[in-house]
This record gives C-alpha cells, structure tokens and sequence, in this order.
C-alpha cells in the first residue's frame, strides 16, 4: 500500500507526464525557422519568453503604486500564469529533464529551502 505522500507524488507524476506529452504535440507542429539551432541558445530564448510572461502576469496586479488600482482578474492572471509553465515545461524538455527529474530535483530543493528557513537563511 503506497503512503499519502506515494500517492501525491504518482498523481503529480501522472499530470506532469500529460502536460509534457502535450507540450511535445505542440512543440511537433511548430514552425521552428525562428527557433535558435543549438540548446544554449534555445535555453536564452525560452529564458526570454519567461521574463516577458511574468512581466504579463504582474501586469495584471496592481503594482504601480502611483495609479489608481482596478480590480484583480484572476483569470487573466491564470492564463498568463500557464504561458510560462508553456515555457518553463519546454525548457525542461531541452534540458533533457523528465516529470520524474522534476519531481524529485523538485523535493530535493524544497528540502534545502526548509532546512533554510528553519537555521534562519
């Protein structure tokens, strides 16, 4: 019988694993004239992508202080929040890294960043 946190792990794994067979699909019926030829520069691009997606998502708060807010759209913020997992997954996918790598290089860090914030860094 697999523990709850087995069975959170397989069920992560299980999504992580469709959302990157989707993105190889998409990435398959791209036009890739554009797209840089070798991994480095591919990664600087994806790099790229990523910076102005965020900078789209926090568009959509109100972080200039200096204006009148509007209201929050979350759905907006949604869809920009899933244009960078666009990214991020290719990213992963150049770097050779699978739902499982990710899922464990995942814990791994997050052990770090407890044992960090615990010794107060």
């Amino acid at each position: 019988m697999l523990s709850l946190t087995q069975e959170i792990s397989e069920k992560v794994k299980d999504r992580l694993d469709s959302i990157f067979s989707l993105q190889k699909e998409f990435a398959d019926m791209m036009n890739l004239d554009r797209y840089p030829d070798n991994s480095e520069d591919r990664i600087a691009a994806l790099c790229t992508a990523i910076i102005q997606e965020a900078v789209e998502l926090q568009s959509t708060t109100n972080w200039k202080w200096w204006k009148k807010p509007v209201s929050f759209n979350k759905d907006e913020a949604k869809e920009e929040l899933i244009d960078i997992w666009h990214f991020v997954v290719q990213a992963s996918i150049e770097l050779d890294l699978s739902p499982d790598d990710i899922l464990n290089e995942y814990k791994r860090k997050n052990k770090i960043n407890r044992e960090r914030q615990r010794t107060g860094y």
